[in-house]
């Protein structure tokens, strides 16, 4: 396999894999502005980390395709695949459970938050497979 797509391609694929779950509850709770409070109640929103990942897939889709400097791309994408799997894991770790509960009748958004930081972790991963195939590491 060629690190030098793959890496990056697989980050992207997670940014697009963390977005989605984040918008998965919309889908599921009956009231939007439930999900707005599920939220903000953590001690950081996920909504920080929804902006990074988005700006990570413009910085690994620019550095694969070479319209920017490939090792800038993959140790920026890194970093901010880092920032996202932390702010995630705080917001989770910080969301008051009787809160979760209250959400839906609807059992699959009891782990929708440690689902969100488990798909936040192909992001650093992909960026650091695209820095490892270009002899950064």
């Amino acid at each position: 396999m060629n690190g030098l797509r793959t890496g990056p391609t697989v980050g992207i694929v997670g940014c697009v894999a963390y977005l989605l779950t984040l918008v998965a509850p919309y889908l599921v709770v009956e009231t939007t502005s439930a999900v707005g409070a599920y939220y903000g109640a953590g001690a950081l929103s996920p909504a920080v980390a929804a902006v990074l990942a988005l700006l990570s897939i413009i910085l690994l889709a620019a550095g694969r395709e070479g319209r920017t400097d490939p090792s800038l791309a993959a140790g920026a994408a890194l970093m901010l695949g880092l920032f996202v799997v932390g702010v995630s894991l705080v917001w989770a770790a910080t969301v008051p459970t009787s809160l979760v509960l209250g959400l839906t009748e609807s059992t699959l958004i009891e782990q929708h938050r440690w689902v969100v930081v488990g798909v936040a972790a192909p992001i650093p991963l992909g960026a650091a497979w695209f820095a490892v195939a270009l002899d950064l590491f």
